[in-house]
């Protein structure tokens, strides 16, 4: 609700008619596809952070 409504300024009538794929068109084209990007399993994040450790990070303040 808080993107139909809120980012796209969507009146009410029409964010509650509208379908699933129609939301998801104007989500897309309004903020691009990575917008409906299915986040990182946490499987994908761990694998990622081996690869790309932070570097120079305090850990122990």
């Amino acid at each position: 609700m808080g993107v139909g409504l809120g980012m796209l300024q969507l009146p009410p009538e029409h964010f509650w008619s509208m379908t699933i794929p129609e939301l998801e068109a104007a989500v897309s084209g309004a903020f691009g596809d990575r917008a409906l990007a299915m986040p990182l399993a946490r499987k994908e994040l761990d694998e990622l952070m081996q690869r790309f450790p932070d570097e120079g990070v305090i850990t122990n303040v």
